[in-house]
């Protein structure tokens, strides 16, 4: 009988000698490529104070290479990544024993510790016993055996707790994890991939990812979405809440229905866990700006766009990485892949809001596919051809071509799209037939009339989504401007404070400011709404635009009842937004 998840993850516990210089803050597995390499393995991240980062990383790494050959990892490595508060320190491992590999890592670490602080440290043949004797326990030889043939017959291979699959979707089959067949007992002629393609970046993935899947939908294909929302199938919603992870997307391409899939991929899984899958035959980079800045060694925005890039990780030989060449740091992180690109055989494919764009005009030089907007129309560039895709003011998501990001995210996906063969006919009735409502893209710019005023309701939650749909919102006219906005406890007093400011570039005569309960995380009611007052007012509204409301439903009442004919509203909804729809669509 194999060891539940709960002996394992309680099998050791190591000590860590206790110090303001050296401190463990975290733990994990890695499930699967990610921000340091593409293995699995296990992570630590650890603090570092007074003693030189280089001097830590030299004895860790001399640390982790002893116990790996020690426990007869000798195929296995280590590696480090250095940030402003200190180290990210891993290992590699085998598949089926990632819970032992946290125990390896922490001991490295232990013994990293004593060495660097000269202090004493646990008996080091006791912990290698009872290290080796987890691993015996968790061991799935069956498990290894069975990843090696996938990667012999060139399918998929997804794994988790409980199960393991082979290919994906209709191509797929799943076992449980105790009831793993061998090789010869695998049928492998049925088994495949599936076009999977992986879209990150800070903002527009999940309209990338709904907006694709209604054209691959047009195309008559069954398209798969995995998002911050559900996982849906079809129409088949399989589950909701946050599937922007590896769990996300290994529900989806377990599923026998998918012939296509596009996987929205969050900063959070990426840096947790690692991706799902090693065979995606495409990825899809939006945009990157600051947003969660501070977390798992992620600081700067150089940092989190080296993290985004860890989808390039997960694309098969000869897949497609689409690039947006309107975002600097996207086109600097690119140029030093060069080497690799070449090597394995994927294709960038840019697009740009300029037909000039650099890396267009050098992509058309090179027969490298390439898309851009011109005249208010979208080109694209198979690589010896330009064709024109469709007039923008016949997109509606771009809001008759207002919503400059929202031609980006069309542009990108349409590269997306042509790396799968999709008819351009399927195109063009995806773009033409996909609305900002929430039937199609719920949260993301819903539009709703109000007693002769228009109202939009985003999810909008960082200055670069913010500062964008409220420039969006500026160039539509109205007679009034009336924005509701709050934010999360989680946010520094600045970062409130920049929020605010890029939702006042609308102009408003009137602010709502609307408390987060379900968001205060630390905070007392009161506080975050306070700090955007006093930056509303020093923006230079005064305290007659100001009012305030307990939740962002009441705030929408509130918004409601200033609306007049002519008026716009634009409401920043992080909670509540399934009554807020309601609301606004009651009566109406």
């Amino acid at each position: 009988m194999r060891p539940t998840i709960e002996d394992l993850e309680n099998a050791l516990e190591i000590p860590f000698p206790a110090s303001e210089k050296l401190r463990l803050e975290d733990s994990r597995r890695l499930t699967g490529p990610g921000l340091l390499w593409d293995k699995p393995g296990a992570i630590v991240e650890v603090e570092v104070h007074g003693i030189p980062l280089g001097e830590v990383e030299r004895v860790w790494a001399h640390w982790a290479q002893q116990i790996l050959k020690a426990v007869d990892w000798d195929s296995e490595h280590c590696c480090s990544r250095r940030h402003e508060a200190g180290l990210n320190l891993a290992i590699s491992a085998p598949m089926d024993q990632l819970y032992s590999a946290i125990f390896v890592a922490q001991a490295a670490w232990h013994y990293s510790v004593c060495e660097l602080l000269d202090c004493t440290s646990e008996p080091l043949n006791q912990l290698l016993t009872n290290l080796k004797a987890v691993m015996i326990n968790e061991a799935n030889p069956q498990l290894i055996t069975l990843q090696q043939a996938a990667a012999k017959h060139r399918v998929d291979f997804l794994c988790d707790d409980d199960a393991i699959s082979l290919g994906h979707g209709c191509g797929s089959h799943t076992w449980p994890i105790d009831q793993l067949p061998h090789p010869d007992q695998v049928d492998w002629a049925i088994l495949h991939d599936v076009p999977v393609a992986m879209v990150t970046g800070t903002n527009g993935k999940s309209t990338c990812v709904r907006l694709a899947s209604a054209i691959a939908t047009a195309a008559d294909k069954v398209a798969g979405v995995t998002s911050t929302d559900f996982v849906r199938v079809g129409q088949d919603i399989l589950d909701q809440g946050d599937y922007s992870g590896p769990g996300g997307a290994r529900m989806l391409l377990r599923d026998q229905r998918l012939e296509v899939a596009f996987l929205e991929v969050a900063r959070g899984g990426i840096l947790r866990r690692g991706l799902a899958l090693q065979r995606a035959q495409a990825a899809l980079i939006t945009n990157v700006a600051a947003d969660h800045l501070g977390q798992y060694g992620i600081n700067t925005v150089a940092a989190l766009t080296e993290a985004k890039f860890s989808v390039f990780r997960t694309l098969a030989e000869g897949g497609v990485l689409v690039l947006n060449a309107d975002d600097e740091g996207l086109v600097r992180h690119a140029l030093g892949l060069a080497e690799e690109v070449v090597h394995r055989g994927i294709t960038i494919s840019w697009f740009s809001l300029t037909p000039n764009n650099p890396c267009i005009t050098e992509a058309q030089t090179n027969h490298l596919p390439c898309a851009w907007l011109e005249d208010h129309s979208l080109w694209y560039f198979d690589g010896s051809s330009s064709q024109l895709i469709i007039d923008v003011r016949d997109v509606p998501i771009t809001m008759g071509g207002a919503a400059r990001y929202n031609i980006q995210n069309a542009l990108g996906v349409l590269c997306l799209c042509f790396a799968f063969a999709l008819p351009v006919e399927s195109v063009r009735r995806g773009l033409t037939n996909f609305h900002s409502n929430p039937q199609d893209n719920p949260g993301r710019g819903n539009e709703f009339q109000v007693d002769g005023a228009r109202v939009f309701v985003d999810f909008a939650h960082n200055p670069h989504s913010i500062s964008a749909l409220s420039e969006t919102m500026k160039r539509i006219p109205a007679r009034r401007r009336i924005l509701m906005l709050g934010h999360a406890g989680d946010r520094s007093d600045g970062e409130i404070c920049e929020l605010t400011a890029g939702a006042c570039a609308l102009a408003p005569d009137y602010v709502v400011i609307t408390e987060e309960p379900d968001y205060l995380r630390g905070r007392n009611d009161g506080d975050v709404s306070e700090v955007i007052r006093k930056e509303c007012l020093r923006l230079g509204l005064n305290e007659t635009q100001l009012k305030f409301s307990a939740n962002p439903l009441l705030g929408t009442e509130c918004a409601m009842n200033l609306l007049q004919p002519g008026d716009l509203a634009l409401l920043l909804v992080h909670s509540h937004r399934d009554e807020v729809i309601k609301l606004l669509t009651r009566g109406h």
